[in-house]
């Protein structure tokens, strides 16, 4: 029986490739570095050179014609000139050229004959590069390209992976390819059970999925799907994950592509990747198509057109355009995009027959919020006594993208401290850190300093608790974290629309630090520049957007639209524009004069509350309430949050 030979698989190792391409370079740079530093001159001044004893040795190649001299080192000097101030001791210093009649070996031998015999030069005579050499010299940077090119193809060359073999690399040759991530049904795990909150946009999607799931039951109908659903929202809310989730109920394919991903600096690229895109999806139907940050290609045309000349992005969506209207309604295609900037959108992105649908994702509630903290703890280590409740209060105004890095944080925190579990403190530390930034220790200030800032957060702490609108307090801290040297924690009511009177006492809060220090030190300081901005920033939002103003009524300057993005001019005169000036001053003296009279009437438990802080340096609303008393609630806010709590527990 015979034995099958193994065939033994040679393997060429490509690093031996890159020395030798490497090694190529430095040949070809530096064989003639020598010859750089070479000066060109006469047989005649040779002859000179020579005869003053200064030439150590000359030589001469016969079939180039040419002979060249290297000098004495210790007459180096003397020549210096010709080399801009110092010559090189590296030889040959100078070339010569002469004809095909000279005779080297007769013209050195009569100037020897004139020196001394310590002086004389040595010829050696050569006939040059052979013919092999010759070849190489051609030769040899051919194959050095020939290796950059297997090379740059190499390295250029995509990956096998998602997106019909486009996904992982960059490819020279398939520039106008569609750089799109493709999963396919079987890879997609993601499901709504994975998407905590977002009820209403869940809501809105469950169509979408019914109609890939069941399409006969709509077209038999006549009914027609909405070609594209446009998912908007602030960062971090879960609009990306929503759209895996369509897909994994749907048990679709799924391409995902970014906005930025259709722009190149090369004209027609951007064009041709959608027609790419949207020909891979016709070939995958039913599946979707989800489109991250369309705002970055599907900004208005014309904005800003004298500033910028890229009609590149312009070609790229109106190729866009016709794509999204230019397939067959019951393709099984369907289009879904993210952005946080709708407003920027074009028009025509918007009509019906393209995005023809909004899906509002909006920051999550507070029973979202418990939601989004079970699916973050869920692999988390931790204590037994943790309440999700008490910290889904405690981050309003959290997206899903932030509460999953607190949760990550106050695991770090707890491995941090050694601990085995991890506890509400933990969470709590998380949220300082991540809101206020990390905790500055041994940080040095003076007792002038240090009173001054427990005054000026006791203010604040103060005016707050005693005003009905204003939010609930947490804990005023005189700890340095970021960049503030000492903070009031409030816990914020989800109002989905405020009052006036909420929104005053709101800036009577924010102001209540800087009147806090004119009563102390009878001057302000610079330590409430945030809330001076903050203040400023409401009391023209108030006169300028919400038309809270008896001055001006029920006008309203704000542009909802983002229409005015790019324009120089305002919508109104100098005239209004000087009275709106006015009244915002008026509003911002006003509402300083009712703080001045809230702390100067407390200030007794002002002063008590600050001397607290400087002694503890961390003080909760327990400790507050010791002092001055209950908060002061509004009672209409309290039926409306009692009210909330008994629907969230009969949930």
């Amino acid at each position: 029986m015979d034995k099958k030979k193994k065939v033994k698989v040679v393997r060429l190792n490509l690093s031996w490739l890159y020395l030798l391409l490497l090694g190529g370079i430095f040949y070809l740079l530096f064989k003639d570095s020598s010859a750089a530093n070479t000066q060109k001159t006469e047989w005649a001044r040779v002859q000179e050179m020579v005869l003053a004893g200064d030439v150590k040795e000359i030589d001469f190649i016969r079939n180039e014609y040419k002979g060249l001299v290297t000098l004495r080192s210790d007459r180096l000097e003397k020549y210096s000139a010709d080399f801009g101030g110092k010559v090189p001791e590296r030889s040959p210093h100078y070339m010569f050229l002469v004809t095909d009649h000279f005779d080297a070996e007769r013209e050195v031998a009569q100037l020897n004959a004139s020196l001394p015999k310590g002086e004389q030069v040595k010829l050696v005579v050569s006939q040059g590069n052979n013919f092999w050499s010759g070849i190489l010299d051609w030769i040899f940077p051919l194959v050095l390209i020939i290796l950059m090119y297997v090379m740059m193809f190499r390295a250029f060359r995509p990956m096998t992976g998602q997106g019909g073999g486009q996904g992982g690399g960059f490819n020279p040759f398939n520039v106008g390819k569609a750089q799109g991530k493709l999963a396919d049904k079987d890879k997609v795990n993601v499901t709504f059970k994975d998407v905590a909150g977002l009820y209403g946009a869940k809501e809105e999607v469950m169509e979408i999925v019914d109609f890939l799931k069941n399409p006969k039951k709509y077209t038999a109908l006549g009914a027609k799907i909405p070609k594209g659903a446009l998912l908007v929202g602030p960062p971090g809310n879960g609009k990306t994950l929503l759209a895996k989730a369509v897909a994994g109920e749907a048990n679709v394919p799924f391409f995902s592509m970014s906005g930025s991903d259709f722009v190149e600096m090369f004209v027609g690229v951007g064009a041709s990747r959608v027609r790419d895109l949207f020909a891979q999806a016709k070939e995958k139907a039913p599946c979707i198509v989800f489109i991250d940050e369309i705002d970055a290609v599907g900004r208005a045309r014309g904005k800003n057109a004298g500033f910028s000349g890229n009609d590149e992005r312009e070609n790229t969506l109106n190729q866009l355009l016709t794509e999204m209207d230019g397939f067959d309604t019951n393709s099984g295609v369907i289009v879904l995009a993210a952005t946080n900037r709708a407003d920027i959108l074009d028009k025509a992105l918007m009509r019906a027959g393209r995005f023809d649908r909004q899906i509002h994702v909006d920051l999550p509630e507070l029973k979202e919020r418990e939601e989004i903290f079970k699916v973050h703890i869920k692999d988390l280590k931790m204590s037994k006594s943790f309440d999700v409740s008490y910290m889904a209060k405690h981050t309003a105004g959290f997206s899903g993208a932030d509460i999953a890095n607190v949760c990550n944080e106050a695991a770090l925190v707890a491995a941090r401290k050694n601990k085995s579990e991890i506890d509400l403190q933990d969470f709590l530390d998380a949220v300082d850190r991540i809101v206020g930034g990390i905790e500055k220790k041994g940080y040095l200030l003076s007792e002038s300093e240090k009173k001054t800032i427990a005054h000026h957060e006791a203010g604040h702490a103060v005016v707050s608790w005693l005003l009905p609108h204003a939010n609930q307090l947490f804990k005023v801290t005189l700890v340095p974290r970021g960049t503030s040297l000492g903070a009031a924690w409030y816990l914020p009511d989800e109002h989905k629309i405020e009052r006036k009177s909420q929104m005053m006492d709101e800036m009577c809060s924010l102001i209540g630090g800087r009147v806090a220090e004119e009563i102390l030190n009878g001057e302000p300081s610079t330590g409430a520049q945030n809330d001076l901005e903050r203040l400023t920033k409401t009391a023209y939002s108030m006169i300028q957007n919400y038309g809270m103003s008896d001055e001006f009524g029920s006008l309203s300057f704000y542009d909802s639209t983002g229409s005015r993005a790019y324009d120089f001019t305002k919508p109104y005169s100098e005239k209004t524009a000087e009275l709106l000036d006015a009244q915002v001053l008026k509003l911002v003296r006003e509402i300083h004069d009712k703080t001045m009279s809230i702390l100067k009437e407390h200030e007794s438990g002002w002063r008590a509350i600050a001397q607290e802080l400087l002694t503890k340096e961390v003080i909760f609303a327990d400790d507050v309430e010791a002092i001055l008393g209950p908060k002061v609630k509004d009672k209409n806010d309290e039926l409306i949050e009692d009210k909330g709590d008994d629907t969230i527990s009969e949930a």
